[in-house]
């Protein structure tokens, strides 16, 4: 496996911006490209963005003049994922790695089946609170990102990730069931998202003991370790424990993504939250009351922009 030297980035919200920013940091911005189809790149190729306030300079290309890369990052919303697909052809060569930090627990499988699981490396960005808008990306925690493979065959590519990050400002662990690392990363999406976007709050006014916000929130996560628990996936209340220990890190007037998109009147995902979340109830025939009163809630929010 030869060494990582290019990055190519499809995705500029919170996290493409954050993960772009922390490999400049180590590797320098010539080594980071964002690649965008042509509507994007007319909006965006004269923008000039700034991370927590400093400026950064990133190489922004069509996706038609897109070079192969050594590591390839997907850092879409979840329904942009079926347009990033194509926006990708260019970028993949025949060693590109490519790496997801989307939400969920499905991305993986779906840019492995369009360009085969022997260049994907299961990944799960945690314990960030980057905050996206316009051309402003501002966040107190870089978080981590934890990386794992289901295949042993690929342990040598993820050797030669891991080298290339040492590099960069990219903080990650290596998890040794990085399945069940997804499930519990998807267990706080599902409650902190959610709850923040329905009640209109932030990490901390989701986070206080008795509140309905904080009832709401430790419901939708129970759910998520009942469905775990029945699709094979040991998750615990500890690993609930340990989600609240993080979202308590994060800046408290902070809101993740779906807060965001309520703020800007965007479209959620709910659909890959409370909507993956029904699709399992309805699979097991288990009722998820908190999950569906999300889901009615994000699209009255919806309704309304």
């Amino acid at each position: 496996m030869k060494p990582i030297k290019t990055v190519n980035i499809v995705g500029m919200g919170a996290l493409g911006l954050l993960y772009g920013a922390l490999i400049a940091e180590g590797a320098g911005t010539d080594c980071v490209t964002y690649v965008m189809d042509e509507d994007r790149y007319a909006r965006h190729k004269n923008d000039r963005y700034t991370a927590n306030g400093k400026p950064v300079h990133f190489s922004i290309v069509k996706a038609e003049d897109a070079k192969p890369c050594d590591l390839l990052i997907v850092a879409v919303k979840y329904p942009a994922l079926e347009s990033a697909l194509d926006t990708m052809t260019t970028s993949v060569g025949e060693d590109t790695l490519i790496i997801s930090v989307m939400n969920g627990i499905s991305s993986e499988e779906i840019l492995g089946a369009r360009y085969g699981m022997d260049r994907i490396i299961h990944a799960v960005a945690l314990g960030m609170d980057a905050m996206h808008f316009g051309t402003e990306l501002i966040y107190s925690k870089a978080g981590q990102l934890c990386l794992g493979v289901v295949d042993p065959t690929m342990a040598e590519k993820l050797n030669a990730l891991t080298a290339f990050l040492d590099g960069t400002s990219v903080t990650y662990t290596v998890e040794e069931d990085i399945i069940r690392r997804m499930w519990s990363k998807f267990m706080i999406n599902v409650g902190i998202n959610q709850t923040c976007m329905v009640y209109g709050t932030t990490y901390e006014g989701a986070t206080v003991p008795g509140s309905v916000e904080y009832m709401t929130l430790i419901a939708a996560m129970r759910e998520v370790i009942l469905i775990a628990n029945t699709e094979g996936i040991r998750l615990t209340e500890e690993d609930l424990m340990q989600s609240l220990g993080i979202l308590h890190s994060l800046a408290p007037d902070a809101t993740p993504s779906m807060g965001q998109d309520r703020i800007n009147k965007r479209p959620s995902e709910v659909e890959l939250f409370a909507g993956t979340m029904i699709h399992f109830g309805q699979k097991h025939g288990i009722p998820l009351p908190a999950n569906e009163f999300l889901y009615r809630r994000v699209r009255e929010i919806e309704a309304s922009y």
